[in-house]
């Protein structure tokens, strides 16, 4: 059984930035699709990015703000957000697949989740 664990959330006033970590308990990252949703209170989940064999993706909303990256070494999948809002104010979950994409049904694997809060 996979195990993901994410860190790094906190207090950030709008403008500044967060580096949102998720380590994997398997040498898993290098070969499975890991991706960063996030859930705002009273709304669904929403995706963020993703990253796989083929590339990166990103929601509108972040593109250009947000960077997806990960260590094989390390195992572990990294989210550095830049420029936060108080919109991006959210519990942010690392989220592991076969296959990736944006829809949360097509990964398996979620950690417990990091709150982030971006202060205006």
């Amino acid at each position: 059984q996979v195990q993901l664990v994410e860190s790094g959330g906190g207090l950030v006033q709008a403008g500044g930035s967060l580096r949102l970590s998720c380590a994997a308990s398997a040498r898993t990252v290098s070969t499975y699709a890991m991706g960063w949703f996030r859930q705002a209170p009273g709304k669904e989940r929403e995706f963020v990015s993703a990253i796989n064999w083929s590339g990166t993706m990103y929601a509108d909303s972040v593109k250009g703000r947000f960077t997806i990256s990960r260590d094989y070494v390390k195992n572990t999948v990294y989210l550095q957000m830049n420029s936060l809002k108080p919109e991006d104010t959210a519990v942010y979950y690392c989220s592991m697949g076969a296959v990736g994409g944006n829809l949360a049904g097509r990964y398996a694997y979620w950690g417990q989740g990091t709150q982030v809060t971006v202060s205006s």
